[in-house]
């Protein structure tokens, strides 16, 4: 199996080179806008700057995406696909996944280009102006929203419709492919938080799994001795902050709109009494989520809140290292946050009938199953969720039974400065700048202006 896909890797990069060739050619002789069937896009750069650096958020963009000419080799029709997946088991099972649809359809050729993740949102605002845009994008799916209110995505409602496999899927990963009623892609996979557990450190300490919040703070504590903290959270500024805020926030009953509550209150005063009775560090505040992985795996902390990327990465580095996950404890309710990626078909493209048939393709249970078994990754269909695969190993199955209570971060194309003001209350209530309540009075009302009005 490995050497099939191996030489399958080497084709697909063979046809890469061969097409970059081609294409290098042709730009060389013809301008895009003299293109058959191509568009010139008019775009304010001023607009297009502006939407840039609001992180691809509250700027209309509607029909930026011009037609492109259909690139065939031998009468067939070539798709052009964008990810992130530039390394490890991620780039490997897409390869794969892409070339056994080439394989089973010999008409179609799946041309891949891979993009640092930190590129692709600038890479798709620059590709909207130019007419340089793929047929197929995939998405984060917090940025999704974003994406859809820019005008840069196919509308797929009524394909969605007739296609009949929605209700299939999750609550929280299909809503993140929606915007004001109407769908722009599909859920492709799915991640979410658990707490993971040190059992040696905890079966020495008598302390059993906690399953409400009063539980864990003294779990935390009784955990905490010299250097080893009893439990270590990313509170970094940026999306990781939020992402690991935010399952705090919602198991109160309060939500983002209403962040400056009695429920918002408690959830952020939590991550501070922890930090004060020094069951968390302070570095919490500068950590990733890959930092408290590592704190984790030193045994600095005993407890940690992180996702399911993390197992591949603790088998094979810390294979000694002795760990069970649980769900997070709850408070009123219980919660956590959604992560993965969307599927997405770009707007004004001559191959949406032929990308569509290769979206559903792919999340046929029989394709998806094998292409995130290879990744290691969680599904975002709920039937394919039952699959003894997932519910018959038991740290795969707290992650699925997780997953029925995740929340996307579906708040409107602004939400990248939604998340900034969440990112900066964490700093300024934990490191001691301001009080809990002055930081969230401060976030609700940058965050309300910048909500959804419906």
């Amino acid at each position: 199996m490995q050497r099939r896909t191996e030489r399958s890797e080497q084709r697909v990069e063979q046809r890469t080179e061969q097409r970059t060739e081609q294409r290098t050619e042709q730009r060389a002789e013809q301008r895009p806008q003299d293109q058959p069937g191509a568009t010139t896009p008019t775009v304010n750069r001023r607009t297009l700057l502006k939407a840039a650096g609001a992180g691809a958020a509250g700027v209309a963009l509607a029909g930026a995406a011009g037609a492109r000419p259909t690139r065939a080799r031998q009468g067939g029709t070539t798709i052009r696909w964008w990810d992130y997946y530039n390394e490890g088991a991620n780039n490997t099972a897409m390869q794969a996944q892409l070339q056994r649809y080439m394989d089973s359809h010999p008409g179609i050729v799946v041309e891949r280009t891979t993009i640092p993740f930190a590129d692709l949102k600038q890479k798709l605002l620059q590709g909207a102006t130019a007419g340089e845009l793929p047929d197929v994008a995939v998405i984060d799916n917090p940025d999704h929203q974003a994406f859809a209110a820019l005008g840069v995505l196919e509308d797929l409602t009524e394909r969605v419709t007739s296609w009949g496999q929605a209700a299939s899927y999750f609550e929280g990963p299909w809503n993140s492919t929606t915007f004001e009623g109407k769908n722009y892609g599909i859920p492709d996979n799915s991640n979410c938080l658990v707490l993971w557990i040190n059992t040696a450190i905890a079966g020495a300490a008598e302390v059993v799994p906690p399953t409400n919040w009063d539980e864990l703070r003294a779990a935390a504590k009784a955990l905490t001795a010299g250097d080893q903290y009893g439990l270590a959270v990313s509170g970094v500024k940026s999306e990781e902050g939020t992402f690991q805020w935010l399952p705090f926030l919602w198991e109160t009953g309060a939500d983002i709109p209403t962040i400056d509550s009695e429920g918002g209150r408690a959830a952020l005063q939590l991550w501070v009494d922890l930090v004060a009775e020094r069951s968390m560090s302070q570095g919490i505040l500068g950590w990733t989520q890959q930092d408290v992985l590592t704190q984790f795996q030193n045994g600095k902390a005993a407890m940690m809140l992180n996702g399911p990327w993390q197992i591949p990465v603790l088998k094979q580095d810390s294979p000694d290292l002795q760990w069970q996950v649980t769900t997070i404890p709850v408070q009123a309710q219980g919660a956590s946050i959604l992560g993965g990626e969307n599927y997405s078909i770009v707007a004004g493209g001559p191959n949406v009938d032929a990308a569509w048939e290769l979206l559903t393709w792919t999340q046929q249970p029989e394709n998806l199953k094998q292409y995130l078994s290879e990744a290691g990754k969680l599904p975002s269909r709920q039937d394919l969720a039952e699959d003894p695969y997932w519910t018959g190993d038991p740290v795969l199955r707290v992650f699925v039974e997780q997953l029925k209570v995740a929340r996307p971060r579906a708040y409107g194309p602004s939400y990248p400065e939604i998340s900034n003001a969440i990112q900066e209350a964490i700093q300024a209530a934990v490191s001691g700048q301001a009080d809990v309540a002055s930081a969230l009075a401060r976030a609700q009302a940058t965050i309300t202006p910048l909500l959804p009005s419906s």
